[in-house]
């Protein structure tokens, strides 16, 4: 069953709204889409979360098997968990995916601290590979049963909540591979920190997210700067 939508909002007022720690949901029609959603027993087929810091473009952070967008941290495109320039990579989500976005408010104060727990889960996993069909059934299947796998590589969901619980807002009772898009969507059952919610769904309008002008993203010397916080050293 399709996922109830909710009311449409542009693209570029989402971009403006969106916050660290913001959730981006997609669902898509092809079939390891279709896949993904059987195997997991989610609506949604991927989740990520948003980046923003200080007058820096939104960013995305999520793990992928395509690489159709220059990943902002190692300067190139590539497989697996990547940064992206978030109008970017939904557009490309939207338009060469054919995926449906949904974005997800967290509301929360995200102190100086957590943003750099979420860095540091960047610069340690970036390029970090996605896994084969064949893995992503067996971690599905074992995190049901509560049983985790080491991280030789990482789905969407696993990379989402790693985020979180590095950032304070999860706690580290359940496995990685129990997470799935689902989680996210629902919010069932993710039992946040303290004062931590995550708001209603909106959908993107995708006529609007077509319709978006792409961003060049931040300047290189801008997103060096990004890797050469003190908190790296």
């Amino acid at each position: 069953m399709a996922p109830r939508t909710p009311k449409a909002i542009p693209l570029a007022e989402a971009a403006e709204l969106t916050s660290t720690g913001d959730l981006w949901l997609f669902r898509g029609k092809s079939p390891a889409d279709r896949a993904i959603r059987l195997f997991t027993n989610s609506p949604v087929n991927h989740v990520a979360v948003a980046l923003t810091l200080d007058d820096l473009p939104p960013l995305l952070w999520h793990a992928e098997l395509g690489m159709s967008t220059e990943d902002v941290w190692a300067g190139e495109p590539q497989r697996g968990a990547q940064l992206h320039r978030l109008t970017e990579a939904v557009r490309t989500w939207v338009d060469t995916y054919g995926q449906r976005p949904y974005f997800r408010q967290l509301d929360t104060v995200v102190t100086r601290d957590m943003e750099d727990q979420f860095l540091r889960v960047v610069n340690e996993y970036d390029g970090h590979r996605f896994p084969r069909t064949g893995s992503l059934v067996r971690r599905a299947a074992l995190g049901r049963l509560r049983r985790g796998v080491p991280l030789e590589d990482i789905f969407c969901a696993e990379l989402a909540a790693l985020t979180y619980q590095r950032m304070g807002l999860l706690g580290s009772e359940r496995p990685l591979n129990w997470y799935d898009p689902g989680r996210f969507w629902s919010g069932d059952r993710l039992e946040l920190a303290p004062g931590a919610v995550l708001g209603e769904r909106a959908v993107l309008n995708l006529r609007a997210v077509l319709e978006t002008t792409r961003d060049n993203g931040p300047e290189p010397s801008r997103t060096a700067a990004l890797r050469d916080r003190r908190w790296l050293h």
